[in-house]
């Protein structure tokens, strides 16, 4: 990990592939406007989520020490998530959804550490700081809750995705990115989002992963709890987004209650949701899960789960009936009567037992691929994995005999017994052998000229999952995203409205007490008129003074920042609401 990233007990848990993902935080990279930006937002946020966010919300934001004020500094926040378990980091945009609930099942918030642009400051299609911070870190604070998360992500990140989610997480990653950034044109946008659409429509049989992507957004970031009549926000999507925290409660929102159907109701992540999913606690999250869980390849296993490996063309692990596991590209199955008799993988292969290689089986071993047979011997009702060693010495499986071994369904394996591994309970669970030779039916499945054959024993494939076994199996680090987060070059106006911003942030922090916040009303009318937020912050601390003329003055450009910009109306109102509420109460 960096030098830059200071890390902690929990973050020194993370294995080598997920920490490719983090980045420093670079706090001293957000501007005065940026924290004004976060400052609205809270401020706002707080007022409004203070009468329909769960109450686990309000009380986490205290627990978790996220500032209404600031930008939370990521080692700061951890300093104070230790002490619930739990740590976060800082990553570029939308990560691999893999690798993302992976972090989650060590207990680590992922959080984008970019900052919407002020154009976007009600919502941004990208993730950023408000989203993770002011939303996911705050409700991890309830014990049940939290539990919910890390399960999730236990569960979530062996989930199997076909070839055409990634295509997708890269074309939403893309879209999301030059939709946030300044600058972007028109066409390139609308070309991005026709990728999206595009994508979406053509993605066939949806994946494990993308229907656990739809119960994790209609809980983790779009959920409501409560009652149907009577809901409460605990998404984090919704707590972050001024906009749509809002809409949401109006009846236009339609308030459905939360139950595995929603496993099958996709989202498009950059327009503000039609329907919402109502729990009723967050143990009612649990249940569900857990009831798509046992749906999954990874409980299941069998043909389907082979197969879902084999669509998906990525590395993933079967586990047989004996607990031994295949780690590989799964390239082909074999079936009869509905279920797999013949396993092979493409390339790098590990074997392991209980998530740990076994000596001498790692990728070096199998580096072009591996195949076995699954199932029983014909005609033999008892399968070798059940087999005592008188049983096995019967049937002539032993150290240095020649056998050959009939499966049902085809399947015969041809050569002289090397050795076999047992697992700790005694049972074989791998085979060895020189000479052999591998058919299903007249087609050759494996020579001896090829060496060495090591035949997995199991009678069933009990699990199939996303990922290696053994994570020390493979080098996993390999993650280049095909695009990066935009970051233009600052214009000389931009910077001069920043030193304006900041000039009034150091007077309210009473770093610089001298500014004349008259002149700085005046230059911004002069210089940068369409601006609205700064006005905002100076008619604060006019109100606070009691200055009636320079508040004056400041409503009088406000309204004519209204006139010439309509769209920010609403915006405006709600500032100076909030300005004027706080201070009466305080």
């Amino acid at each position: 990990m960096s030098n830059t990233i200071e890390s902690n007990v929990i973050l020194n848990r993370l294995p080598k592939h997920l920490r490719q993902f983090i980045k420093p935080q670079n706090y001293e990279d957000y501007s005065a406007i940026d924290q004004a930006v976060w400052r609205y937002v809270m401020r706002k946020n707080v007022d409004f989520l203070s009468t329909v966010a769960h109450k686990s919300y309000l009380d986490g934001l205290k627990q978790t020490g996220i500032s209404i004020d600031s930008i939370p500094n990521m080692y700061g926040m951890n300093r104070i998530l230790k002490d619930i378990g739990w740590a976060a980091v800082a990553v570029d945009g939308f990560i691999p959804p893999n690798a993302f609930m992976e972090f989650q099942a060590y207990n680590v918030l992922v959080i984008a550490s970019d900052i919407r642009q002020l154009e976007h400051i009600e919502y941004t299609p990208a993730p950023d700081i408000i989203h993770e911070g002011a939303g996911h870190a705050p409700i991890i604070a309830n014990p049940e809750y939290a539990e919910y998360l890390r399960r999730f992500g236990e569960v979530g990140c062996k989930a199997i995705s076909s070839a055409k989610d990634y295509e997708l997480y890269e074309a939403v990653r893309h879209l999301s990115i030059i939709k946030e950034a300044p600058n972007s044109k028109d066409e390139d946008i609308a070309s991005a989002e026709k990728k999206v659409e595009d994508l979406q429509q053509n993605m066939g049989e949806p994946s494990e992963m993308a229907l656990i992507r739809n119960l994790h957004w209609w809980t983790v970031e779009y959920g409501l709890i409560g009652t149907l009549e009577d809901p409460k926000i605990y998404g984090a999507g919704l707590l972050s987004s001024i906009g749509e925290s809002a809409w949401c409660m109006t009846d236009e929102v339609e308030k459905l209650p939360y139950n595995i159907n929603s496993t099958f109701k996709d989202f498009d992540i950059t327009k503000p949701q039609p329907q919402l999913f109502v729990t009723p606690d967050f143990a009612h999250l649990s249940l569900i899960l857990e009831e798509f869980a046992n749906t999954m390849s990874l409980r299941k296993g069998g043909l389907s789960g082979v197969s879902k490996l084999i669509h998906s063309k990525a590395l993933g692990t079967i586990e047989l009936s004996t607990g031994i596991q295949v780690s590989g590209v799964f390239s082909h199955v074999i079936e009869y009567e509905r279920k797999p008799i013949y396993i092979q993988t493409t390339g790098e292969t590990a074997l392991a037992y209980r998530e740990k290689e076994l000596v001498g089986h790692g990728i070096e071993t199998h580096a072009e691929g591996f195949g076995s047979p699954i199932g029983k011997l014909k005609g033999i009702n008892l399968a070798i994995e059940d087999m005592s060693p008188r049983d096995l010495s019967a049937y002539d499986i032993y150290e240095e005999k020649i056998v050959t071994l009939e499966f049902e369904g085809g399947v015969t394996v041809s050569g002289e017994i090397i050795t076999g591994k047992r697992n700790l309970q005694g049972k074989i669970i791998l085979i060895s052998f020189k000479n052999c030779t591998v058919k299903h039916n007249d087609t050759v499945l494996f020579e001896p000229e090829w060496g060495i054959y090591d035949m997995a024993v199991g009678k069933d494939i009990v699990s199939a999952f996303s990922g290696p076994a053994d994570l020390n199996s493979f080098d996993l680090i390999t993650h280049v995203p095909s695009s990066q987060t935009i970051h233009v070059k600052k214009s000389s106006e931009l910077l001069k409205l920043e030193a304006l911003y900041k000039q009034v942030r150091d007077y309210r922090e009473g770093k610089n007490k001298t500014i004349s916040r008259t002149k700085v009303l005046e230059e911004l009318i002069e210089n940068h008129p369409n601006d609205w937020l700064l006005s905002i912050e100076l008619y604060e601390l006019a109100f606070i003074g009691n200055e009636t003329k320079l508040c004056e003055s400041i409503l009088n450009h406000l309204e004519t920042i209204k006139q010439n910009r309509p769209e920010v109306g609403r915006l405006i109102d709600d500032g100076l609401g909030i300005v004027e509420s706080k201070i009466k109460v305080e």
